[in-house]
């Protein structure tokens, strides 16, 4: 039988956890200790977990346009689009993959955004270096291609994503 996800807020006894799930894929997202996790939990609009046999599985966090995020993808986004959420990370514990949490959340994510009013949800992935999970994913989930930027001194580029929920 296959276990059972919990879809819930994430609060303070599940930083450790999604910090270590970051860590764990440091390299499609950026660093982020328990410090910089709560910082941007306070900035989320949207911070939930999957709970899995009561362990955090995956997490999902994200931005509203308006909030007081300095982010250079958050900010390519606010120059464009009045109203959005921003995706700054969905991450899924290697071990539970294959049990489609990431869309579980992305799910309850739209749902939230149309609950909402919120007209669109945006994101980035890597194109270099590439984040073929990620593109794949996205596809699935109806995001498109708005643009893309170069970050890191050249070293990254990434695919500006777009899902109008209209």
């Amino acid at each position: 039988m296959a276990a059972e996800a919990l879809l819930r807020d994430a609060n303070e006894g599940d930083i450790a956890a999604i910090v270590a799930l970051n860590a764990a894929e440091v390299r499609h997202t950026s660093p982020m200790d328990a410090d910089r996790t709560r910082v941007l939990a306070s900035l989320s609009a949207y911070h939930r977990v999957a709970d899995v046999e009561g362990r955090v599985a995956a997490f999902l966090l994200v931005m509203r346009a308006g909030a007081d995020y300095r982010n250079d993808n958050f900010a390519w986004f606010a120059a464009r689009y009045p109203d959005f959420l921003y995706v700054d990370r969905i991450v899924v514990d290697a071990s539970v993959q294959g049990l489609r949490l990431g869309s579980a959340l992305y799910g309850d994510l739209f749902a939230f955004a149309r609950a909402q009013g919120i007209p669109r949800i945006v994101c980035e992935f890597n194109v270099v270096p590439p984040n073929e999970p990620s593109r794949l994913f996205h596809a699935r989930h109806g995001f498109v291609e708005a643009g893309s930027q170069w970050l890191d001194g050249g070293r990254k580029q990434v695919s500006m994503q777009v899902a109008e929920l209209v």
